[in-house]
């Protein structure tokens, strides 16, 4: 089951599978952060359970840039490391694109960590994304 994340507890009860991504965060500045995030930016929050337990989570947010027209920008796609390469990720994934479509939107990106190879391998490979850039930050 694939299930939208609006309440705070149902965004901290994610927070669990959130975390084996986002080790920089703590519970509290994850809350904040999601909330604003919501509020701000349009940000959605999905879980898809697995015997009544959150296994994997997908945050992203619709957008329209003069780069990638009306697009989704996945930010957050992680599985409790313990049920990796079970098909969850694509599960999430292939929800949102089918959110995207049935919303309007016309392409999905998201970018990836350089060390995550076994990521790479899965958006190429199994949900056949193309590598079109390289992502820059600077920290101010």
């Amino acid at each position: 089951m694939i299930k939208e994340m609006k309440s705070v507890e149902e965004i901290r009860e994610a927070f669990l599978v959130m975390s084996e991504l986002r080790t920089n965060l703590d519970e509290e500045s994850y809350l904040e952060y999601v909330d604003e995030a919501r509020k701000k930016d349009m940000y959605h929050l999905y879980a898809l359970y697995e015997e009544g337990e959150i296994v994997a989570v997908i945050g992203f947010t619709p957008m329209i840039t003069l780069y990638y027209g009306r697009s989704v920008w996945v930010y957050d796609l992680v599985t409790r490391k313990e049920d990796r390469s079970k098909g969850y990720g694509k599960s999430l994934l292939s929800f949102v694109e089918k959110w995207a479509k049935d919303h309007g939107y016309s392409s999905i990106a998201l970018s990836s960590g350089l060390q995550r190879h076994d990521a790479h391998r899965f958006y190429e490979e199994k949900m056949a994304y193309d590598k079109v850039s390289y992502v820059f930050k600077k920290e101010l």
